[in-house]
Order: C-alpha cells, then structure tokens, then sequence
C-alpha cells in the first residue's frame, strides 16, 4: 500500500465519526420529511399516501406566500443590516485598542445569549405601555410617534428584524475578523507606501480580499434567514393577522398544533428548495460582479 493510498484511508477515518453524526442529524432528517411529505398522517393513524397534495395545498394557501414575503424582507434586512454592521465592528476591532479583548467579549454577547431570553427583553423594549422606546419617546415630547411596535402590521416585520439583527451581528463580526487578521501585513504596508489613504485600503485592498469570506457570510446570512423561529414565535407567535408569520411557523403550526404532519413536512421541504434558490441566485449575482 503506497503512502498517498494510506494517507487517504487515515484521513477518512479520522473524519468517518463527523460523517456519521452530520448523516444521523441532518441528512436522515430531510430523507424523513421528504418521505411524510407524501403522506397524510397526523402522527398517531395509518398514513394515507396522496403524492404531491401537501405541496399544492400549502403553494396555494395565501398564509404560506405571506409567511415567504416575510423570509425574503428577513433575508434582505440581514444581508443590508448584519453584514455591513458585523464589517464595521470588525474592521473597529482589528486595530490596537486599549481593552480589546472586553469590547469584543461585549460585541459577541448577543449571539450567545438564548433566543427566548432576547426576545423577552426586547419585547420590553417594544411595550406599548411602559416599553423603553415609548417611555423615551414620550419623555421626548413625542407621544405622537409612540406605537404598538410588534402589533402593527406596518412596524411588526420591521421590529422584528431590529432584534434579529442585534442578536446575530456579532456571530458576523467573528467571520470578518478572522479574514481580516488573514490579510498579508505586507500587502498593508505596500498599500501605504504607494499613498492609499484608509477609504481606498478598504475599497481596493481589504474588500476584494475578503471577497471568499464575504461570501460565507452570505451563505451563513441567507440560510439564518429561512430558518429563524424562536426569535419570531416568543415576540409575535406570528401574529397579528400572520403579518409576522414565516416559513418555520407555518410549517410548526401545522405539524404540531394542527397535527399535520404531511403538510408540515411538505412546507419544511419547501424552505430547503427555497434557501438553495436564494443562494444560486446569490451565487450567480456575485459572479456577474466578479
């Protein structure tokens, strides 16, 4: 047996119990969905199958499309908000400062803080009683912008994706750090030599060599998007009217509160085709850019 033969049989090995777990919990779980998706089944009687009826049934309800809408706005929101501010933060921290290493402890807090609990504060933020942001607008003199933020269904999705963005900027800022400390000092100090001043470092030199990690990012943000619940579900549960539904709650609503579990496994299927949708597309924009 020649070394490289041996290297190869050593390297799979090694990788054949992560290949077991990533097997065991992600894709036996979506050969399962796919499979009920053909069946009407409540999870207790036989299971009847009826083809391709749960994906029509939830393609024509209206609730499902509102619940899509509401993905999408989250999908772009975090791609216009979490990005650029997890950049920012990132770019403050690849500096030498004087308690770095505090600032970014405080910058990362959020990401690991449970969704439940961040949503609860926030959702104290937003009362429309005795909330934070109308206590200060009203100690403003701006009783007339106060607002039953998370009710209305013109501030609802807004409000929403503010916390989403506060609870999962930092996971960003990370990544972008890290490409960032990847960055050759020498390709720095060059830059500096040849009198590109700090907005054109960034432009020029720093973007473009972020470009690999920036796309990771986009991946990571896309795939967040269709797949937030907990965050969504303890603020609004949806509501009101569906008007802060998404995917994920509709598809919950039905497997287990309406005890279908066909059409649930069916809208679960769904957001996986549509998230791989979004990331081709996303693949091919940023291609065309290139």
């Amino acid at each position: 047996m020649n070394v490289t033969k041996r290297m190869g049989i050593t390297i799979f090995v090694g990788m054949l119990p992560a290949l077991i777990i990533y097997i065991g919990i992600a894709l036996v779980p979506v050969a399962m969905s796919l499979y009920y998706s053909f069946f009407d089944w409540n999870g207790l009687s036989s299971m009847t199958f009826v083809g391709f009826d749960n994906y029509v049934t939830a393609l024509k309800d209206s609730i499902f499309w509102k619940g899509f809408q509401n993905n999408i706005y989250m999908m772009i929101s975090g791609i216009v908000g979490q990005l650029p501010a997890g950049l920012f933060f990132a770019l403050l921290l690849n500096r030498s400062l004087r308690g770095l290493k505090l600032y970014r402890s405080v910058l990362f807090l959020p990401v690991i803080i449970s969704a439940v609990i961040v949503s609860l504060v926030w959702n104290m933020v937003y009362g429309t009683e005795s909330g934070l942001l109308n206590s200060i607008l009203s100690s403003s003199g701006l009783d007339s912008w106060k607002q039953n933020w998370l009710g209305s269904p013109r501030w609802g999705m807004l409000s929403v994706s503010i916390t989403y963005l506060w609870q999962n900027y930092g996971f960003f800022m990370v990544i972008f750090l890290a490409g960032l400390q990847n960055i050759s000092e020498e390709v720095k100090e060059a830059a500096v030599m040849d009198g590109a001043t700090g907005w054109t470092r960034l432009w020029f030199i720093t973007l473009p060599m972020l470009k690999e990690t920036i796309w990771v990012t986009l991946i990571f943000s896309i795939s967040n998007s269709f797949r937030v619940f907990d965050l969504i579900y303890v603020m609004t549960a949806g509501g009101p009217a569906h008007n802060t539904e998404v995917m994920s709650i509709y598809m919950y609503t039905n497997a287990f509160s309406n005890m279908y579990f066909g059409l649930g496994s069916a809208v679960s299927i769904l957001i996986l085709i549509f998230s791989l949708i979004a990331i081709y597309a996303a693949k091919l924009i940023t291609r065309r850019n290139d």
